[in-house]
């Protein structure tokens, strides 16, 4: 029996199958390979859905913590020396399954508790031995300025879902979760505590935001006290899509008087959120 000199195609790589199915050359570089890519969907050779993923893996890249953090004022925390009742009573109405556990203000974080390990105490008998310290698990701190695809791999490696976000000064600037983290590759991961209607205007600390880009110019101008306006659009994504002047890229950024907004999710047809934020050139 002869065997075949052609290679077996199970063994070539994602990228050297594309290139076999659309003609094109190995990129040398990411915006080469972005391209090839993008050729590759509009071939229909692979979904929009896996190039987004693909988009989103070079997006996390260049993303800080600060970037996407939940900011402190809209932390959800147990405080240290709250009674057991107390802390099941903010663990049910919140829906989360970690919580920071902080002293005397949110710069005093004590540590990280999971709402399962509570589970042990809720036989009366057992709760008269709770210590919230026996059950505590410690708390990872993070700079703001921590790149989100290094963040990814020690939640990995480290067994970790959640880091608290510290300002240059070591006070709590806000925290991130793994999810958060996963989202800006996948998109929006819903659960069962999720509200039906996400916000429209998601702010993530100091003059930076997470817009749905179907938000209408009203209220985004009523948020920002901006006035942005134009007779075709009546949401800021159809502005800012106007702006580009044709369908833009993840990761594509325009300016718009002092407003910086950046490209998070899109398809060939429309922009669906931007990240946005204001006052100085990045």
């Amino acid at each position: 029996m002869t065997q075949s000199s052609e290679p077996d195609p199970r063994s070539k790589s994602f990228i050297e199958r594309i290139i076999d199915s659309i003609g094109n050359e190995l990129p040398n570089n990411q915006e080469e390979l972005l391209e090839l890519l993008r050729d590759a969907t509009n071939r229909e050779v692979i979904g929009e859905e896996t190039l987004s993923m693909i988009e989103g893996v070079f997006h996390v890249k260049e993303l800080q913590g600060r970037d996407i953090m939940i900011p402190r004022s809209r932390m959800t925390t147990l405080k240290y020396h709250a009674p057991f009742e107390t802390l099941v009573k903010t663990v049910q109405k919140s829906g989360h399954s970690r919580f920071p556990v902080i002293d005397e203000n949110l710069d005093d974080v004590k540590g990280v508790l999971l709402a399962k390990d509570l589970i042990g105490y809720i036989d009366e008998k057992e709760r008269q031995d709770f210590d919230i310290k026996d059950i505590l698990r410690p708390a990872y701190f993070i700079p703001e300025s921590r790149h989100l695809d290094s963040l990814l791999s020690d939640f990995r490696r480290k067994r970790n879902h959640m880091a608290i976000v510290v300002d240059e000064y070591g006070g709590t600037a806000g925290l991130v979760t793994i999810e958060d983290v996963l989202e800006q590759i996948v998109g929006k991961i819903d659960d069962e505590h999720d509200d039906d209607e996400e916000e429209m205007i998601q702010p993530h600390g100091k003059n930076r935001y997470t817009i749905n880009a179907l938000t209408p110019i009203e209220e985004f101008n009523r948020y920002f006290e901006t006035a942005l306006d134009h007779p075709e659009f009546e949401t800021i994504g159809g502005i800012v899509l106007h702006q580009f002047g044709d369908v833009p890229n993840r990761g594509d950024e325009i300016r718009i008087n002092n407003l910086h907004f950046k490209v998070l999710n899109v398809d060939k047809r429309r922009i669906y959120s931007l990240q946005l934020v204001i006052g100085a050139e990045k």
